[in-house]
């Protein structure tokens, strides 16, 4: 079976052709994982894959809570998306902890 004009992004079950003793294998990029690729899935569809790109991470925002535990945020943006089954795109958003310490915090007693 070949993948000639067959080559399909992620997992897709429906991405196959008639291989050797009429088994299936498969053309999308997830058969590199399952081991059910078609001989010339790697010559034909590799080459073609893009990798995901980001960009920078952007600021820290401020405490969710302005007094006590809260959580801060930041994120990236997607530069380029994956096509043909490259490498899929890493988190966009992280979280982490904080303790807010507004000045008005602790002050009623």
């Amino acid at each position: 079976g070949s993948c000639r004009h067959r080559c399909c992004p992620g997992r897709n079950n429906a991405c196959w052709v008639a291989g050797a003793r009429r088994a299936r294998c498969y053309c999308d990029s997830y058969c590199e994982r399952t081991g059910d690729c078609c001989e010339d899935y790697r010559a034909t569809c590799r080459h073609a894959a893009v990798g995901c790109a980001v960009g920078p991470w952007g600021p820290w925002s401020g405490c969710s809570s302005p007094c006590g535990v809260g959580s801060k945020a930041r994120s990236r943006q997607v530069t380029v998306p994956p096509r043909h089954g490259g490498e899929p795109c890493p988190d966009l958003k992280q979280r982490r902890g904080c303790l807010g310490e507004h000045p008005t915090c602790g002050t009623a007693e």
